[in-house]
């Protein structure tokens, strides 16, 4: 039994110790937002927030995780979709199919909480998660977008009604 804190939450898991974190949170955790994508850590659709960093959880091990660890996925970046994020995504209709958004999104969350003004190259240099429909302008787009609107009091790292990276 192991003992992990997934969106604010202490859940305990029965899992194998190189499970893959991904598994963990889809199947066990019942939260399908972090979706897979390729199973080797290079499309990103599998993005989740581990202490605040963006980290691919289909390659990372359930083994690895210390009792300190904090994750965040998707499902609590803002429950009520006010995130800056997620407020631009939207506005921009960035999404086609939609498939790698979440992991997206939660890689342009993690640029913002870093770097709240970031350069068309931060961005390039930190959105390395793959869009098989392409619609990487769009992509850059939305998060000059959401830095805009963090500048004017939207939330970039959670909301009231969901934990931020700090608090879980």
């Amino acid at each position: 039994m192991v003992k992990i804190n997934v969106n604010g939450k202490v859940h305990s898991v029965e899992a194998e110790a190189d499970t893959p974190l991904l598994w963990v949170i889809r199947e066990q955790l019942g939260m399908t937002g972090t979706k897979y994508g390729c199973g080797v850590a290079q499309c990103g659709a599998c993005s989740i927030h581990l202490n605040g960093q963006v980290t691919r959880s289909c390659s990372y091990p359930i083994g690895a995780l210390k009792p300190t660890d904090k994750i965040v996925t998707i499902e609590a970046l803002a429950a009520n979709r006010s995130h800056a994020v997620q407020q631009a995504w939207a506005a921009l209709d960035v999404p086609q199919c939609g498939y790698c958004q979440s992991g997206q999104i939660m890689a342009a969350a993690a640029l913002l909480k870093s770097n709240p003004n970031p350069s068309d190259k931060d961005i390039d240099d930190a959105m390395t998660n793959i869009c098989r429909c392409g619609t990487y302008q769009r992509i850059r787009a939305a998060v000059h977008m959401a830095a805009d609107l963090a500048k004017k009091g939207r939330p970039v790292a959670g909301t009231a009604d969901s934990p931020t990276a700090d608090q879980v």
